[in-house]
């Protein structure tokens, strides 16, 4: 149950990853038509298209922490054995997860100040702009407390310690991948 509406949050946020995406391309492209073409443009879709690009890197560092797409030092990672990977694990997410925190902390000291800062063109609250923050604070930390749960009690599923290695080959959505080709 929880695994099933796990993915229809992480579909959704795709879509919304995808929607981004292309508003993005029209806005841009619009205004390099408009300019090349008509020698105006639309002020609003600079500004809104720059919002978008900051909303589709943090929602998408949520989708790819769930993924185990995030960079990682595989290469010392891969030659120690299972003990010590987990080891690795469990310190990697305790400093994700702190970073995690004081994103959020960060994030709540500057609200007062993006709350009364509007964006010049479109007048939008520059909360509305970095409120994304929190979402990638507690959507990156709610991940990783979720692993450092299962590593923790013994749940963990060996593809992802072998993700966490960088070895792809026994992962479920590897193998998805890999009949999709």
């Amino acid at each position: 149950m929880l695994a099933r509406a796990e993915r229809w949050v992480l579909r959704a946020l795709e879509v919304i990853l995808v929607a981004l995406l292309a508003a993005m391309v029209v806005m841009v492209f619009g205004n390099v038509v408009l300019r090349y073409l008509f020698n105006s443009g639309i002020d609003v879709s600079e500004e809104l298209s720059r919002y978008f690009f900051v909303w589709l890197t943090y929602i998408g560092a949520v989708v790819v922490m769930r993924e185990n797409g995030h960079l990682g030092v595989d290469t010392l990672v891969g030659a120690l054995d299972r003990r010590k990977r987990l080891v690795c694990m469990i310190i990697s997410d305790l400093m994700i997860l702190a970073c995690c925190v004081m994103l959020l902390d960060g994030t709540w000291k500057q609200q007062e100040i993006n709350a009364s800062a509007v964006a010049p063109v479109t007048g939008l609250s520059m909360s509305y702009v970095y409120g994304v923050l929190y979402f990638a604070g507690a959507g990156i930390g709610l991940i990783t407390l979720a692993r450092l749960y299962r590593a923790l009690a013994g749940k963990l599923a060996p593809y992802e310690l072998d993700e966490f290695a960088g070895d792809y080959s026994n992962s479920p959505s590897h193998n998805l991948k890999g009949h999709l080709e």
